[in-house]
């Protein structure tokens, strides 16, 4: 008896529906990652009623121990150390969901990004649909994976969106398999094109966090001039403050940063063993070039105190900025040699 197999076109088949259900999911991920947010807002007001409520049980407990010293008040004083306690920290339920549905739509795209390279027979990121896939599974990995060293679920809607607008933008231009061109035919390839994703992925988390900082400085500013928290409800109070949102922004970049200057000069080895030449000028070139130095200014800038804050996370928004165009409008829209995008 034959053994059934499946054949690359079905394979393909299967892909796009794999796709299709990791999308789904990252909404549905997106969405409990939403409703966490609102959740925060009201667990900073909870949190500001009972330091407020501490405040005035610390006092009559003062009260109620001299009262207790004359010969009464002790129960005042159980009460009131009662009352003082700390609260538990919010466990933020939805956040846990969310997580979930996003390992799960993670498993979803992962195994259409490995049936499409099965189907092919390479690996699958040869035009823009594969990078969009290979790229938002790996940025959907590196920050699944920090959530094991640092708790970022605040980030998660910012994550889950940026997954679902890149992965399902490009799934509405999808593209049959074809061969690979002469030039993709070398290992550099695998390095080149895998090595450039992983940076972006770290950008990417670099960039969620900058929007944050950008929104938690403002809040610290309004609460300076207003010598108060302008907002009682806030989720912006249950996250770091901008400082830290900062050197957390940092750390991704320069992780970022290091594989984005391998990959340029990846690009250029490569380069000149597919065209006889280490640098030419092509469009996709420099604008790799150009995203290089973005982000070398911005780590420059944040190591200078002066670059601090607002106008170094300006940085790392315009940096990503530059690499989403690098990706999208170039590949699309720019003749030269690197015009892998498959859109005809």
């Amino acid at each position: 008896m034959d053994t059934m197999q499946l054949d690359p076109v079905t394979m393909d088949s299967f892909s796009v529906v794999l796709v299709w259900t990791a999308v789904s999911l990252y909404v549905l991920g997106f969405l409990a990652y939403a409703v966490d947010l609102a959740n925060r807002s009201q667990a900073s007001l909870a949190a500001k009623d009972a330091a407020a409520r501490g405040a005035a049980a610390k006092q009559l407990a003062g009260v109620g121990a001299r009262g207790a010293a004359g010969g009464g008040g002790a129960a005042e004083v159980a009460d009131a150390s009662a009352a003082a306690a700390p609260a538990a920290p919010p466990r933020y339920l939805w956040g846990r969901i969310g997580t979930s549905l996003t390992w799960l739509g993670f498993v979803f795209h992962f195994g259409a990004t490995l049936l499409r390279g099965l189907a092919a027979g390479r690996v699958p990121w040869s035009n823009m649909y594969e990078f969009a896939m290979t790229g938002t599974l790996l940025i959907t990995a590196v920050y699944l994976g920090v959530l094991f060293w640092r708790d970022l679920r605040f980030l998660g809607a910012f994550m889950t969106g940026i997954v679902t607008l890149l992965l399902g933008a490009s799934s509405l231009f999808y593209v049959e398999i074809t061969p690979l061109m002469d030039p993709l035919k070398s290992v550099w390839l695998v390095i080149h094109v895998f090595v450039a994703s992983l940076g972006t992925a770290f950008f990417a988390l670099a960039f969620a966090i900058s929007v944050l900082q950008l929104l938690q400085a403002r809040r610290e500013r309004m609460a300076v001039a207003a010598a108060e928290t302008p907002s009682r409800r806030s989720m912006l109070r249950t996250i770091p403050d901008a400082e830290a949102l900062e050197g957390l922004a940092y750390r991704f970049a320069i992780i970022g940063f290091i594989f984005w200057t391998f990959t340029l000069i990846a690009g250029s080895v490569w380069a000149n063993d597919a065209w006889g030449r280490y640098w030419g000028f092509d469009t996709k070139e420099v604008w790799t070039f150009i995203i290089w130095v973005l982000y070398a200014g911005y780590i420059h800038a944040r190591a200078t105190r002066g670059w601090r804050g607002t106008r170094s996370a300006w940085l790392a928004i315009v940096g990503f900025a530059a690499v989403l165009f690098n990706f999208t409008i170039v590949n699309m829209f720019f003749e030269g040699l690197h015009a892998y995008s498959g859109l005809s």
